[in-house]
Formats: C-alpha cells, sequence, structure tokens
C-alpha cells in the first residue's frame, strides 16, 4: 500500500463572469477532487442551494465568524462578504483530497499569505471579450443590465490582478478552456511545481481587454 500523500490547494479566480464556477465545478467531478463551500452574506440566487453552493448567512454571523478566527480567508466583495472556513479545507487535505477553491484575488492573497504546509497553485480565469463578458452578466438572474454595468466598472479592477498568478487561461471555449486547466493540473500533481504558460499570449490578451 502506497504512503497516503496530502492534496493540493487549487485556487481559481477571476472577474465576475468570465466562467471560474463552471470550470471549478467541471473539475470538482474528477476523482478526489473537492470544492470548499464559502460563506456567504448575500442571497442566493434562483439556482443555488444552501450548504451546496454556499452557506447563506446574515451579517451578524459572519462577523461571529470572523471574531472567532474560523476562515482561512475572506473578502467584501460587491457590499457582501465571502469566506472560506479552516477546518473542513484542512481536514479534506489531510484525507489526501484535493481542494478546489472559487475566490476572487483578495482571498487568494490571503490563503497564499498563510502559513500552511500544503501546495497551493493558483489559476486566473479571462473572458474572451469585454462584449461577451457583458452578455454573460447580462443573462444572469439580474433584474436588469444595471447591475452589468456596475460589475464591469469592478473588471478593470480584478483584471490586473492576472500577475499574480501561476497559470492564466483564456476561456473563449468552456470544452477546450477545461481540457487545458485538466492537463496543467495532471501535470502539476506529478511534478509537484509550477510549469511555465505562455505569458507574452497573456499579456496581448489583456491589453485587448482595457482597450
Amino acid at each position: 500500500m502506497s504512503p497516503k500523500t496530502d492534496g493540493f490547494i487549487f485556487i481559481f479566480s477571476s472577474p465576475s463572469g468570465a466562467g471560474k464556477t463552471t470550470l471549478v465545478k467541471l473539475v470538482s467531478k474528477n476523482k478526489n477532487f473537492i470544492t470548499s463551500i464559502s460563506h456567504t452574506t448575500r442571497k442566493p440566487r434562483s439556482n443555488e442551494i444552501n450548504g451546496k453552493d454556499y452557506y447563506f448567512v446574515d451579517q451578524e454571523t459572519f462577523q461571529d465568524l470572523i471574531k472567532q478566527e474560523e476562515f482561512l480567508e475572506y473578502a467584501k466583495v460587491f457590499n457582501n462578504y465571502y469566506g472560506t472556513s479552516k477546518k473542513p479545507v484542512i481536514k479534506n487535505l489531510l484525507d489526501g483530497k484535493n481542494v478546489l477553491f472559487d475566490i476572487d484575488w483578495q482571498g487568494s492573497k490571503q490563503i497564499k499569505s498563510k502559513n500552511i504546509n500544503f501546495n497551493i497553485f493558483s489559476f486566473f480565469v479571462l473572458p474572451p471579450s469585454r462584449e461577451v463578458l457583458f452578455d454573460r452578466l447580462s443573462n444572469r438572474d439580474m433584474k436588469d443590465k444595471l447591475i452589468a454595468s456596475e460589475r464591469m466598472k469592478e473588471f478593470y479592477k480584478d483584471l490586473k490582478h492576472w500577475i499574480d498568478y501561476d497559470y492564466v487561461v483564456i476561456n473563449d471555449d468552456l470544452k477546450n478552456c477545461y481540457k487545458e486547466i485538466i492537463d496543467i493540473i495532471e501535470d502539476v500533481v506529478i511534478s509537484k511545481k509550477k510549469i511555465n504558460f505562455d505569458k507574452k499570449l497573456i499579456e496581448e490578451h489583456v491589453k485587448k481587454l482595457i482597450s
């Protein structure tokens, strides 16, 4: 019997609407992968289930959890709090499961700054264009395009953080993007080290997104 090894932490971040949540759900279907479930103070969308997609709590409960130092990371995004509990994440990692994080750049920065003895690799997901991103945001369960417009303002702030990630992928085709991520993860798990990606290509794409 081979000795049990700890799991890996895989962080996924992106501007809102770039498709990271869908990609994380696809990756989580693979053997030995589990998605961390965040607490949030925002209201659930029509297709979301408490305890499966998020733990939906009020502001007071969330603040109590902060005081109790229950979170591995937390952040305020679009006037709502999001945070990941430490205990279930560490338990899953010690059990050899790879834990997926669907979080923003603030949460990613916090996890990387923590002194935890687990391998951490991070992905930043980019949309193919601003137009596609706006369409995705507008087609969500939202009241009108005003909310999408507000999130587009945050897009430029989020975008500049791509440079802080180990890997950057462009979600221009969901199937291809997913395959690219899986190929990278398989290489990472085998080699246990960072693998280079085409940074020049990403730089050119980012320039198009902000121009």
